[in-house]
């Protein structure tokens, strides 16, 4: 028999084309399935490239029946199953089980691998003819040294093996060990590894985990993933707590806030009460918990306005001494600058262009400021609020809802600017939902401020319901596309509009009213 048919011979008796052939198919699957198992696939290769190495060899010394046939022979087929060890266990487990939607831990993966191998060298090894039982009794002093020795070690991969069998610890979650917290990436054989919001990586021996206590941030039984935060502010004394509160869980609830839950709900609580101030606390509901402080923001941008339309400032500290001189000179400058900001806002508002000098100062002294957050509503669609907004600076989207209850924008506005003077002057609810898309300062004017100067003047009511017509057809004009429902509300004649008004203000009968 020549070197080379010996040499297909042996190829025959181990299926060594079988093999190759499988070990292909079965790589191009998982190479397409999990690109990520490249690693494991070389690994599988290079134990394929040896065996396909000695196969010439093993058939030479075959060929010529030489004694040492039996050495190369053995590695042979152990670098023949340790390819198929490899490529099987990539295929079970990084494309069979997740389709079946189950996920292995990689420790335990590697563990069924290792054990797997050692079990088929062992048999291959006894067939070959070699005597195990002593190899193991020789190895019983050198495996107790080397236990001892490597006691700490063996002890994290042991304790990674429990981790993972009874999922206490899983990739994906958020972790906190002291004052350190992170994303849990990978369970390794003696450590595990959490990338914290920093960019740092911690690593944390397996043993260190399974002795100590640790917290698994958001998760809760039959919960979604999502972890409450704390925010905390200051108000001083002299402001009721209820005030606070109801300031704060108002603006909390308007309108939702990126990556805050909606179940369940932020809220507001007084925490403490100190020597001068009082402790408060918005609690909320965090779903990404890779964004915890971008979140916190956003939440105190909000309590900051929220306290601000409401006259509330936050405390500062009892011993805090400011050296400004408050002269009467002082009070005059900044009473006539806010005064001269206000007519100036005024001055925008058609719907008062008829008013004498003397009834637009009485409305100037009666506006509040009212500043608001990039997204907050600023009034919704449907609510009974009887204010006018004037816009100072920033821009604001209206929005309608149409049969479906679908909003859409139907227009924006830019400072200087002005809505909500339907609700002002004819008490009828929201006819659309307006949201803050920039900061936005504005003032807001109450029916109540304005009602005293249309009773005194009821001729105004004509002229004021003529505007008010007009920007109702504007209205009408944006929103034709909104459906026979959303039209119908927004057409109004200007003799309605009179009587709406006439009625909410309670001047009886006057000009124009038939």
């Amino acid at each position: 028999m020549t070197p080379w048919q010996a040499t297909l011979a042996e190829a025959r008796d181990d299926q060594t084309l079988l093999l190759v052939g499988g070990l292909i198919f079965l790589g191009v699957i998982v190479r397409a399935a999990a690109p990520e198992e490249g690693a494991r696939l070389r690994v599988a290769l290079w134990f394929l490239g040896l065996h396909l190495l000695l196969l010439p060899a093993a058939g030479t010394l075959r060929a010529y029946e030489l004694s040492s046939y039996s050495d190369v022979r053995l590695p042979l087929l152990m670098f023949e199953i340790l390819a198929v060890i490899e490529v099987t266990a990539c295929f079970v487990f990084a494309v069979a089980l997740p389709r079946a939607g189950l996920r292995s831990p990689r420790i335990l993966r590697d563990v069924l691998v290792a054990a797997a191998s050692v079990v088929m060298v062992f048999v291959l090894g006894s067939r070959a003819g070699l005597n195990l039982s002593g190899l193991i009794a020789t190895s019983t002093v050198i495996t107790a040294v080397v236990g001892l020795s490597l006691q700490d070690t063996l002890g994290n991969v042991m304790a990674g093996l429990f981790l993972q069998m009874d999922q206490s610890v899983q990739v994906g979650d958020w972790l906190k060990v002291g004052d350190l917290s992170g994303l849990v990436k990978e369970t390794r054989w003696r450590y595990t590894s959490v990338e914290t919001r920093n960019w740092e990586t911690l690593i944390i021996p397996n043993g260190t985990l399974v002795k100590n206590q640790f917290m698994v941030l958001g998760r809760r039984q039959g919960r979604p993933r999502q972890w409450r935060r704390w925010v905390y502010f200051n108000v001083d004394f002299r402001y009721s707590p209820s005030d606070v509160i109801g300031a704060v869980s108002e603006t909390l609830l308007a309108a939702p806030i990126v990556n805050v839950a909606a179940d369940p709900p932020p809220n507001c609580i007084l925490i403490d009460l100190h020597e001068s101030y009082g402790r408060y606390a918005a609690r909320y509901w965090l779903t990404d918990l890779a964004v915890d402080d971008p979140t916190d923001s956003a939440v105190r941008v909000r309590i900051y306005f929220a306290l601000k339309r409401a006259g509330i400032p936050l405390s500062i500290p009892a011993h805090a001494v400011f050296m400004t001189e408050e002269t009467q000179e002082r009070k005059a400058i900044k009473s006539e600058e806010e005064e001269r900001r206000r007519l100036q806002a005024l001055s925008h508002v058609n719907v008062f262009d008829h008013l004498s000098e003397g009834d637009k100062l009485r409305l100037a002294a009666g506006l509040r400021y009212a500043p608001f957050a990039r997204g907050e509503v600023m009034t919704r669609q449907g609510a009974v609020a009887h204010w006018l907004y004037m816009i100072l600076t920033g821009g604001v989207s209206v929005r309608v809802a149409g049969e479906r209850g679908v909003e859409r924008e139907v227009s924006r506005l830019e400072a200087p600017g002005f809505f909500g003077e339907m609700s002002l002057m004819t008490g009828e609810p929201r006819a659309a939902t307006v949201i803050a898309l920039t900061d936005v300062e504005c003032y807001r004017l109450d029916a109540a401020t304005f009602q005293e100067i249309i009773r005194e003047h009821p001729e105004l009511a004509e002229k004021v319901a003529e505007v008010l017509a007009q920007r109702r057809a504007d209205l009408l004009a944006a929103i034709e596309e909104l459906g026979v429902e959303a039209q119908a509300r927004a057409a109004v004649s200007k003799h309605d509009l009179l009587q709406q008004i006439k009625v909410f203000f309670g001047i009886g009968s006057g000009p124009g009213r038939s």
